[in-house]
């Protein structure tokens, strides 16, 4: 008399499942870090490239309407030439922090709660050749946009 051959259930058993979620939660321990930290130094070349064109815009702007050397810029001012759909085109950083208004021949500011929380991934030297924001004395007040007016020309 033969009996029928026992067949083995198709499913995986607890401890299998077990150590496939043990290997995935290792491999995310590790690989979560090295993620946050790339977010972060992208986040600070989207500050460093921010700086760049307000420089560009606030440089346009004294050549176009004959600003001295030192002059005062006001935010409304050189947004005048960032394009308008641009993530710069509030005066804001990625952390939403002010850039506020600029100096003409002055290189512009990394804002200072911006430097802190960058600290970690961007050093002096990745800043190059933009400074901390100043902070000495009480912290100024956030900028106030007033309503954007028509561009000229157009």
């Amino acid at each position: 008399m033969t009996y029928p051959a026992k067949s083995r259930p198709s499913a995986f058993t607890l401890v299998e499942i077990m150590i496939v979620v043990a290997i995935i939660s290792i491999l995310a321990t590790i690989a979560v870090p090295g993620f946050m930290r790339a977010r972060k130094r992208s986040q600070a070349t989207m500050v460093k490239n921010d700086l760049r064109l307000i420089d560009g815009a606030v440089a346009q702007y004294a050549m176009e309407t004959n600003k001295m050397s030192g002059a005062t810029v006001f935010v409304d001012d050189w947004l005048d030439y960032i394009k308008e759909d641009s993530n710069l085109y509030d005066a804001m950083d990625v952390f939403g922090n002010d850039y506020g208004d600029q100096t003409v021949d002055a290189i512009p500011y990394v804002p200072a709660k911006t430097w802190d929380m960058l600290s970690d991934v961007a050093d002096t030297t990745f800043w190059e050749p933009f400074l901390r924001e100043p902070t000495a004395g009480p912290p100024a007040p956030p900028h106030k946009t007033k309503k954007r007016r028509p561009r000229r020309g157009g």
